[in-house]
């Protein structure tokens, strides 16, 4: 059974304290972060200059796309978002119990949002709705449509490999709260992958209107 636990970490000792010790990880998780802005920026820069090129065939294309799938998979993730948020608060309050209960929650949706990806993409295989040159559906007019789909499954692609190793480090701690190595005195890690799952739950809050409703 788990066990409340007090945990006492020591700060490595080129850090004057464990304190300067967390602001310096945390620093470097954000500047981490604003090269994940700077990649996904360019997709989203490309979706804005074609779609501002090829209006009418976005508009077309969109309509291919399960809204309801997509709209699934945003309750989906903003509902991971808030059990990651309770597990690192219940880090900090020292339950460890709590704490491995919302991570393996979180797992849980990341899963389930994957699984309705797959069923998605699935769907698209099918009906040909293809990048490039592998494009063979034959609904859609448009002989750009391809382009809107290259540019889907870059996007929707990216951020699922984002949650793939999303799922990777929350299984890294999941393991060591199982371990009792947090606590209010040391939570720094699971704070840290909090703010990456944050940030991967954001992109997504922009592609589903982007892809799914404005097309």
């Amino acid at each position: 059974m788990l066990q409340e636990e007090t945990v006492i970490h020591h700060h490595a000792h080129h850090f004057t304290s464990a304190n300067h010790e967390f602001e310096a990880a945390k620093q470097g998780m954000w500047i981490f972060l604003v090269t994940e802005v700077l990649m996904f920026g360019g997709l989203f820069v490309a979706y804005g200059l074609f779609r501002g090129l090829y209006p009418e065939m976005f508009h077309e294309a969109h309509q291919h796309l399960a809204v309801h799938m997509g709209a699934l998979n945003t309750v989906v993730l903003i509902t991971s978002s808030l059990t990651m948020a309770l597990s690192v608060s219940s880090a900090q309050k020292g339950h460890k119990v709590s704490s491995v209960r919302y991570l393996v929650l979180t797992l849980i949706l990341a899963c389930c949002f994957l699984g309705v990806k797959y069923f998605e993409y699935s769907h698209k295989f099918h009906d040909g709705l293809l990048p490039g040159g592998f494009f063979t559906n034959t609904e859609i007019k448009s002989p750009k449509a391809s382009l809107f789909f290259s540019l889907y499954f870059m996007m929707t692609g990216l951020h699922g490999i984002h949650v793939l190793i999303g799922m990777g480090v929350i299984s890294w701690i999941l393991r060591r709260t199982l371990r009792g190595e947090f606590g209010p005195s040391y939570y720094t890690p699971i704070e840290l992958v909090g703010l990456y799952w944050h940030f991967v739950d954001l992109v997504w809050i922009y592609l589903f209107p982007l892809l799914y409703l404005v097309g």
